[in-house]
Order: structure tokens, then C-alpha cells, then sequence
């Protein structure tokens, strides 16, 4: 049996009927409007002439006329009708027509509104507003715990989970064991924050971690609050800053009184740099007031944290560069955590974490699909098993395979992959560039080894040359970047050994030798003419417009040289090598018009075949950390554009 479930102390369960009792009463006001008047006349409408002529006929029997020539009547036949007596005509003659005819006559009197009926239908729309007043303040305050509507707007927009459900652990989170060590001393402060006390040592106040975006920084805090076992409050900094001026700040004190009344406590503000941005930028929605009153209130709610409070504030953000300074001061965010793109081993564990509870076929090898997937995130990796598990749907499996998981990488780097739309001239020449790539990057001793070459299509490029690195690299030398400026412009060398003529199809290409030889020159100080000096550029004040130049007109008219230099000799050299190898860049092209994939072991056994010299599968270089953006290992060196 159910029983109805009591109301709130002190309070009677309303009745349902209740609430229908403003709306039924507003729907019979209208009726008594509509219904007191009188209803709308009844009977077939006249014309005037119509009426006058049936008067005339003897074919009316009775009318009624109001004061305003309204006529309604019947016909000898009983029908009803209604017809209008022009007022500019007066009614002349019309009286004596029906005395004449012996139609009964019957005059009303003006009708009068009642003064009570007036006074209401004044008070109409003052009612209406009222009641829709009353109704949301009333739903505004069963929200908010009878505190009303506006106290709404300043109450914090924390998710809140309490110490006995978090069930993440630091053995959730895959990998990343220098950056567990380092934030664990949160876990250890949280747990016993007597022992800092004894010591004379104050617990850290604020940890900010740092990463690109997908690189589990949200996992770990709660993997923190998950061993500490206590609650967890999880914010996002865009959720501090409205268009009013003071509620980001009341927002900040609320969810502070939260955090300190159920201390111990963690809060975790995600994407911080919307709450922290420097003070001194302004604009943005909202006014530069607001987000300044905001951050003021978060910089003074850290300072005054109590060693008894047990509050630690935590913060993801992808921008560390564009805080305030204030807030990265010590006392305030104590700890920098930098949460990097994971390596190759935590790759692996976390393609395996993903992969849990999935059926992997024999000849999936997880470390290969690591191997394979430099510059992942976690997040990326995640999408990556989930669309092998669909690409194996779509071929009707329940196993993913190592073919599923090479297919998911190649949607989630170049798209949908399609069949060729080229004429048999331009797949020529698409083979022709491909092999130039896989050719030079085979004959160069530098250079990342072919993994893979195709003249698929996908995405917006029409073939494909890949090349892998034998493992994570952090610095690349100067003889590695040598290389890799020939292997990009091997393509357009060999489509003009081949073809007799370059193609628009290398595009792709001299964008970025460009871009690699214009950092060569301009931030690695790789060009002896214009020395060992940097002149990168500052970024831009606003994304559409370009950075400022922190050096001279000749200073750039040099560097221009120097760029055209290198690119030059890169082309020189990979035309050499093309030329010199010429059977094996034929031999590459009629495979690639035969198979339209091969892998870097048959590349490198045609290139042996044809070569005295033993051809090298690539040594290990390492590259700068400023050039991973431009340099991504395992990035197709060939992007042919439609």
C-alpha cells in the first residue's frame, strides 16, 4: 500500500486543486465578459434594399430596431434575419412602409454597462500581473529554501560530492606517477594535517595544475579527494563571472562558507583562467568590473584560510600564461603541477585502462597503438578506442583488431577515408608525389622511418605519406630538421622528375617547410648569416590580427633570405636523391598505382634493392620542446589538396 508522503514541518499538504484556482478564476472572468453584453445576433443577414423590398412584398412579419438601427426580425415563413438601417438615411419613410404592411413593431432600449463590471475589467491587467508576480516569486522560493529569487543568484554553482562516494584513486588514473607523487602531498595534508602543525609546517593553501586540454587534469583532483575521503567541491571559473557586477564575487564567499563549514574540503575550480585572467587585459562579456571584483574576492578568500580549516583549493587550467600574478603568488597556489602529454609506457596504460572490459583480437598489441599515437592526450586516446569498438561494429565484430584501431587513427587525424575521386592522370601524379616522400625520407639517415604510404584519400588529402619515430623525442638537432625540410619537399621533386611539372598538390607541404625553416632561422638560430639570435614573435593582442615584430625591416628581409635559402637547398637535395634513385622512385610509383598501400618495409626493401648503400631505418634525434606544435611526430609528411 502507498502511503502520501508528508510535507515539510509545520506546513499542510496542498491540495492539487489548489493551484487550478487563479487560472479557472481568470477563465470565468472572460466568460462573464464575453456572456453579459449579450450574445452576438442571430439569422441570416439583409442588405438594407433586400430589407426594404421584402417590407414592401409583405414577407416580414415582425422586426425589433435598436437604438443604433440594428434590425433583427422574421420572415412570414418564420425564418430569422438581420440587416443595418443606414443612419445617414435616417429610417424615413420606413416606418410607415411597415405600419402600412402590418409588421410588428418592437424598439430596445440602449443597453448600460454595469459601474461593476467596468471597474473590473480596469483592474484586469493589474490582476494578471499580480498573479504571475506571486506565482514566481512563490516558485522562485521553493528553489532556493524560501530564501526568495534574488538569493538564488548568489549562491555558488558547485557540484558537491560528499567524503563517502568518491570512488576514484590514484590507481584509476594511468600513468602519470611523477605528477601523483608531486600532488599527494594534498592527500597527506588532508589526512593528518597534525603532523605539518608539529613541524612548524603549514599544509599548501592551492595546487594549480597545468596541461593541454584532455590530459586528465579534472581525473586527478578527484582522484585527490578520492584518497583523501573528503568532500569535493567542483566549479568552473566561467561559472563566477555574470553580467552583473557583485554576484561572481557573492558567488565566491558562498561556495568558501561551504567549503570551511564541511572542512576538510577540496575545491576545484576548472578552467580557472576564465575566473583568473589578468587584471590589467579587461573586456570580455560582463565588463572588466565584474571579473575584477570576482578575482579580488577569490585572491582575499585564500588569504584568509585558517591552518584549522582544512580547505584546499585546486585549479586546471590550459593557459598558466594569462593568470593574474597574484594569484600564483606563494600563500595562494603554493604548488605548480604541470600535467604534460603522456609518453609512450603511459600511452599504453591508458589505452589499456580504455580498453578494459573490451574484446582486443590476438594480434592486437596495445604499445604499437601506443608507438603510434605520439602527441595523444588522454582524451584522445579515449576517442581512439571508442571508435575502433565502432569501426568493429561497423564490420559486424564484437573483437577489436589492430586493423580497427589503425582505421580509428586514421578518421581521428584525417577524417572519413573515401575512394578516390581522381582522374588516372592525377592518381599518377599523387603516387608520384608519395613516393618522392617515403623515398627521401628512406634515403635520409635523420629522419623519422615510413611507417606507411597510400594514395587513399581522407579528409581533404588526397595521399599520404607517414612516418613514425622510434620513440618519444623531446630535442631535435639541426641535422634532423635538415632532413625533415627535404622529406616535405620530396613530393613536389618528384612529381617534377616524373610529371615534368610541379602541382598545387604540394600546397600543404611548403606551408609547413616554411613554417619549420622560418623557426630554424628566427627562434633556433640555426642560420649563420643571421646568427645565434631569437626574434620570435610576441603573441598578438587580438586572434585576427598579427603579432607585433620586435626587430628590424632588414632583420626580416634577412631572415626571408635565409628561409628561401634552406628551402632551397632542401629541394636540391631531395631532387639528388630522387635522381640518383630513380628505378626505385619508379618502382614506388607502380606499386602505389597497384596497391595503393604499402608499408615502410616495402619501401625500404625496393630503396635496397636498387641502392649500394645500406638504407637506414632512421636514428633517434630529439627536437626542441618549442617545435612540437610545428613538428609532430608521426604527422603526415604529404597532404595532397583537392
Amino acid at each position: 500500500m502507498r502511503m502520501s508522503q508528508p510535507g515539510p514541518p509545520g506546513q499542510a499538504n496542498a491540495a492539487p486543486w489548489r493551484r487550478w484556482l487563479f487560472p479557472a478564476a481568470i477563465a470565468a472572468f472572460f466568460v462573464t465578459l464575453l456572456v453579459l453584453p449579450g450574445g452576438a445576433p442571430r439569422g441570416t443577414p439583409l442588405s438594407y434594399t433586400q430589407f426594404v423590398a421584402d417590407v414592401g412584398a409583405g414577407t416580414v412579419s415582425a422586426v425589433t430596431i435598436g437604438p443604433a438601427g440594428q434590425v433583427t426580425g422574421s420572415l412570414a415563413s418564420g425564418q430569422p434575419f438581420t440587416t443595418t438601417i443606414p443612419v445617414a438615411l435616417g429610417g424615413s419613410g420606413l416606418a410607415g412602409d411597415l405600419a402600412a404592411h402590418h409588421v410588428q413593431v418592437t424598439a430596445t432600449a440602449a443597453a448600460t454597462s454595469s459601474p461593476l463590471l467596468s471597474v473590473l475589467a480596469g483592474l484586469l491587467p493589474l490582476l494578471l500581473i499580480g498573479g504571475l508576480i506571486y506565482f514566481g516569486i512563490r516558485g522562485a522560493r521553493r528553489q532556493s529554501g524560501g530564501l526568495g529569487g534574488l538569493a538564488s543568484l548568489t549562491k555558488a554553482k558547485a557540484r558537491v560530492i560528499d567524503a563517502v562516494r568518491p570512488a576514484t584513486r590514484f590507481a584509476d588514473v594511468a600513468g602519470y606517477g611523477a605528477v601523483k607523487t608531486e600532488i599527494s602531498e594534498v592527500v597527506d595534508y588532508l589526512r593528518d594535517p597534525g603532523r605539518y602543525h608539529r613541524a612548524g609546517a603549514r599544509g599548501p593553501r592551492g595546487v594549480l595544475m597545468a596541461g593541454p586540454p584532455g590530459t586528465g587534469k579534472t581525473l586527478l583532483a578527484r582522484a585527490v579527494a578520492g584518497e583523501a575521503r573528503v568532500p569535493f567541491f567542483s566549479v568552473s571559473g566561467s561559472g563566477f563571472v555574470e553580467m552583473f557586477v557583485g554576484l561572481g564575487a557573492a558567488r565566491v564567499r558562498d561556495l568558501f562558507e561551504q567549503a570551511r563549514a564541511r572542512g576538510p574540503a577540496i575545491v576545484f575550480i576548472d578552467e580557472i583562467d576564465a575566473l583568473g585572467a589578468r587584471r590589467d587585459h579587461g573586456g570580455g562579456w560582463g565588463g572588466s568590473d565584474e571579473r575584477e571584483q570576482t578575482l579580488n574576492q577569490l585572491l582575499a578568500e585564500m588569504d584568509g584560510f585558517e591552518d584549522s580549516a582544512g580547505v584546499v583549493v585546486l585549479a586546471a587550467t590550459n593557459r598558466p600564461d594569462a593568470l593574474d600574478p597574484a594569484l600564483r603568488r606563494p600563500g595562494r597556489f603554493d604548488r605548480e603541477v604541470t600535467v604534460p602529454l603522456p609518453d609512450r609506457a603511459e600511452r599504453a596504460a591508458i589505452l589499456a585502462a580504455h580498453a578494459r572490459g573490451k574484446d582486443l583480437g590476438p594480434g592486437t598489441d596495445l604499445d604499437q597503438v601506443a608507438a603510434a599515437t605520439p602527441g595523444f592526450s588522454g582524451a584522445d586516446l579515449a576517442g581512439l578506442v571508442n571508435e575502433a569498438a565502432v569501426t568493429a561494429v561497423r564490420a559486424g565484430r564484437t573483437t577489436l583488431t589492430a586493423a580497427d584501431f589503425a582505421a580509428a587513427r586514421d578518421r581521428v587525424l584525417l577524417g572519413t577515408r573515401r575512394p578516390s575521386p581522381l582522374a588516372p592522370a592525377e592518381l599518377a601524379t599523387v603516387a608520384a608525389h608519395e613516393a618522392g616522400h617515403a623515398l627521401v625520407a628512406t634515403l635520409s639517415p635523420h629522419a623519422d622511418p615510413v611507417s606507411r604510404v597510400t594514395v587513399l584519400g581522407a579528409g581533404h588529402a588526397l595521399g599520404l605519406t607517414e612516418t613514425l619515430p622510434p620513440g618519444d623525442r623531446r630535442l631535435y638537432g639541426e641535422r634532423y630538421l635538415a632532413d625533415t625540410l627535404a622529406v616535405r619537399l620530396g613530393g613536389r621533386a618528384a612529381e617534377r622528375l616524373i610529371c615534368g611539372e610541379a602541382s598545387t598538390g604540394a600546397a600543404d607541404d611548403l606551408a609547413s617547410a616554411t613554417a619549420l625553416a622560418t623557426q630554424m632561422v628566427r627562434e633556433f638560430g640555426l642560420s649563420q648569416a643571421v646568427g645565434p639570435v631569437s626574434y620570435s614573435t610576441p603573441p598578438a593582442s587580438h586572434p585576427a590580427l598579427p603579432g607585433p615584430r620586435s626587430y628590424s625591416e632588414y632583420t626580416q628581409q634577412l631572415v626571408d633570405q635565409e628561409v628561401a635559402a634552406l628551402l632551397t637547398q632542401a629541394e636540391t637535395r631531395a631532387r639528388h636523391l630522387l635522381t640518383t634513385h630513380r628505378h626505385a622512385l619508379n618502382q614506388l610509383t607502380t606499386a602505389l598505382l597497384e596497391h595503393e598501400t604499402i608499408t615502410g618495409d616495402q619501401v625500404r626493401a625496393i630503396a635496397q634493392a636498387s641502392s649500394s648503400v645500406p638504407v637506414l631505418a632512421g636514428t633517434p634525434i630529439s627536437r626542441p620542446a618549442s617545435t612540437l606544435a610545428s613538428l609532430p611526430a608521426g604527422a603526415p609528411t604529404s597532404r595532397s589538396l583537392p
